[in-house]
């Protein structure tokens, strides 16, 4: 399967491999970057292996992973991802999804979000898009919320983190019926 580019006037979203992510080694070394993500990414060896398991998901049919250049400040910026893709069920999770503090609340997020929304309802025809996030991790909560997405419930200490912890994940969720109005309203300049 061939991942697809994604971009507007702001960002790029292009296939992410093992021949681009050294782009990325940089921001991925940010303390604090993925604190509330079960994945290792701070070191050279943990990125390279973070990333084969994204292109083992595209090979397989379950992800499509993508490296972010932002236009604005022409660098690149980080990554994100569709994943869990259920075919069968049209249904798939945006996660994955990091970007360096100095591209953080620039917008860039949203530019990124609207792309792989666009693409998942009106090209893929998916039915559902999923968002699963640590319920400590207010910020990249509201953000959710503020695309439109509802929150559907909280999975309750079910992913261990490598500190040990058990945090509970809130499940949000956008249906395609509920696409159009939110790209008519949520992204209505875009």
């Amino acid at each position: 399967m061939l991942a697809p580019t994604l971009e507007n006037d702001y960002v790029r979203l292009s296939p992410l491999g093992l021949n681009n992510y050294h782009h990325i080694e940089a921001i991925a070394q940010e303390e604090h970057l993925v604190q509330f993500s079960p994945s290792k990414i701070d070191t050279p060896k943990a990125l390279k292996a973070y990333v084969q398991v994204a292109v083992d998901g595209l090979y397989h049919k379950t992800a499509i992973p993508f490296i972010v250049y932002d236009k604005q400040k022409g660098a690149y910026a980080g990554c994100t991802r569709f994943g869990h893709i259920s075919w069968h069920n049209k249904v798939l999770h945006i996660g994955w999804t990091w970007i360096g503090r100095a591209f953080q609340g620039t917008g860039l997020n949203k530019h990124m979000k609207f792309l792989m929304l666009q693409y998942a309802f009106e090209t893929l025809l998916f039915d559902k898009v999923e968002f699963r996030i640590d319920d400590r991790n207010i910020r990249s909560r509201k953000a959710v919320e503020k695309l439109g997405a509802s929150l559907e419930g909280i999975l309750r200490q079910d992913t261990l983190m490598r500190d040990g912890f058990k945090r509970s994940t809130c499940c949000y969720g956008i249906l395609k019926e509920e696409w159009g109005d939110i790209k008519s309203t949520v992204f209505k300049n875009f």
